[in-house]
C-alpha cells in the first residue's frame, strides 16, 4: 500500500489539517525564496547587459558631444539644426535639469543615474565638462533588443522549475520524516484499541448473560438492586465497546440497508436503557407515531440512537426528564440536563471534544452520530440552553 494511502487511512482529521497547514506554509516560503532568487537573477542579468551596452552608448554620447561642439563653435556660420543620428535618440539638459531639446520617446529622464533600463529602452547619461550650447547633460536613448530578457525567462523556467521540483521533493520527504513518528503512534493506538475491544467483548458478554440469567431467579431485593447496578455498568462498557468497534472498523463493515420501523427501534432502545433511566429517577415521556419507516442500516441507526439516549441520561439531572418524539419527518430526544454553552455548540461533533468534562466519557459519541448521519443521509440539529435543556433533532 502506498505511503499516501496509508496516510489517508491512518491520519485523523486534525493531523490532516496540520499536514495541510505545514504544506501551505512550506509552499509559501519556497515560493518566496524562488521569487527572491528570480528577482536577484533578473537584476544581475540586467546589470550585466547594461555593462555590456555602456561602451557602445558612451561612443554614441561622444559622437553627439562632438556635433554639439561643432554647432557651438560655428553657431553663426552653419544651420542651427539640432544634430540627429539614426542609431539612437538624444536629448540635452542644462545644469539645473531643465530640458533644452529632446528627441526622446520619454519625457521623464532620471539624470541622477548614468545608465538604466525603463519601458523597453536603455538610457545613458553623459555629463559634459564644457557647456556647449548651455548643455550640461547629454542623454542617449536606444531600444532594448530584449534578447537578454528572453534568455533570463528561459533560464528561470528551466532552472527555476528544477529548483522548485527539488524543493517540493525535499518537502515531501521532510513531511514523511516528520509524520512517521505520528503515523507509528496512531498505528500503535489503532492496534491497541482493536486488541482491547476484542478482549473486552468476551468478558462483557459473559457478565451481561449471567446477569440476565440471575435476574430470572428468585433473589432478594437488595441483591437485585446490586445486579441492576452491575448490569448498568456492564451495558455502559458494552456501549463503549461498540463505539470503539465502530470507530476502528466502520470503513471495513459493509452497509446493509433495509426498511426499518423507527417507532419499534426507538422503543426497543428505550427499553434497553430503562435501568439507567430508572437508576437516575428520570421521567421518560415518549410520543412515537406509528407506521414511519426508513431505508437505513439498522446497526448504524441503532448506534446513533443509543448515543443520543446515553447522552440524555449521562448529562441529565437526578429526577430530570427525557422527551422522545417521533413524527413523520423527524424524531428528537430532549433532556432537562446541563445544556451546552453557545461557544461550544460548534465543537461538540468533533471527536474527543466534550461540552462538560465533569462527566466521564471520551467525547466520541456525537462524533459517531455525525458520521452515521452523513452516511445515512440524515440531518442532525442541536438546540440547547445552558443549565436548562438540550434537544437533538434527527430529520430526513
Amino acid at each position: 500500500m502506498s505511503v499516501l494511502k496509508n496516510w489517508d487511512i491512518n491520519l485523523r482529521q486534525s493531523e490532516k489539517k496540520t499536514l495541510l497547514s505545514f504544506f501551505i506554509l512550506y509552499l509559501f516560503f519556497t515560493t518566496l525564496l524562488l521569487l527572491f532568487m528570480a528577482i536577484f537573477y533578473y537584476n544581475t542579468q540586467k546589470d550585466l547587459m547594461l555593462k555590456d551596452k555602456r561602451v557602445g552608448l558612451s561612443k554614441y554620447a561622444n559622437d553627439e558631444i562632438k556635433r554639439l561642439k561643432y554647432l557651438h563653435v560655428n553657431f553663426d556660420r552653419v544651420p542651427r539644426i539640432y544634430p540627429r543620428d539614426k542609431r539612437f535618440k538624444s536629448a540635452i539638459y542644462d545644469s539645473v535639469y531643465t530640458k533644452i531639446f529632446s528627441l526622446l520617446d520619454s519625457s521623464d529622464v532620471d539624470l541622477n543615474e548614468d545608465i538604466y533600463l525603463k519601458d523597453g529602452s536603455i538610457y545613458y547619461i553623459k555629463e559634459l565638462e564644457s557647456y556647449y550650447l548651455g548643455t550640461k547633460y547629454v542623454v542617449i536613448e536606444v531600444k532594448d533588443d530584449g534578447i537578454w530578457l528572453k534568455r533570463v525567462y528561459k533560464n528561470l523556467a528551466i532552472y527555476g522549475g528544477g529548483i522548485l521540483a527539488v524543493l517540493l521533493l525535499m518537502g515531501y520527504f521532510l513531511l514523511y520524516l516528520l509524520l512517521r513518528p505520528m503515523r507509528e503512534a496512531i498505528e500503535l493506538l489503532d492496534r491497541f484499541i482493536k486488541d482491547t475491544t476484542h478482549e473486552l467483548n468476551t468478558p462483557v458478554s459473559t457478565i451481561l448473560s449471567n446477569i440476565e440469567l440471575s435476574s430470572k431467579e428468585q433473589i432478594d431485593e437488595k441483591l437485585q438492586k446490586r445486579l441492576n447496578r452491575i448490569k448498568i455498568g456492564a451495558r455502559t462498557i458494552s456501549n463503549l465497546y461498540q463505539d470503539l468497534v465502530f470507530l476502528t472498523l466502520s470503513q471495513k463493515i459493509e452497509s446493509k440497508k433495509q426498511n426499518e420501523d423507527i417507532a419499534e427501534l426507538l422503543q426497543e432502545r428505550l427499553e434497553y436503557f430503562s435501568l439507567s433511566i430508572e437508576s437516575k429517577k428520570i421521567t421518560l415521556k415518549s410520543k412515537l407515531s406509528k407506521g414511519i419507516s426508513l431505508h437505513v442500516d439498522k446497526k448504524k441507526l441503532t448506534k446513533l440512537i443509543d448515543n443520543l439516549i446515553s447522552n440524555a441520561i449521562k448529562y441529565n439531572k437526578i429526577n430530570g426528564t427525557i422527551d422522545v418524539v417521533l413524527a413523520e419527518k423527524y424524531f428528537y430526544i430532549k433532556d432537562s440536563g446541563r445544556g451546552i454553552e453557545k461557544d461550544k455548540l460548534d465543537l461538540i461533533f468533533k471527536r474527543y471534544e466534550r461540552a462538560d468534562r465533569s462527566v466521564g466519557g471520551f467525547g466520541i459519541g456525537l462524533s459517531i452520530v455525525s458520521k452515521i448521519a452523513q452516511e445515512e443521509g440524515l440531518r442532525v440539529e442541536i438546540d440547547s440552553v445552558f443549565k436548562k435543556y438540550t434537544t437533538v433533532k434527527v430529520s430526513w
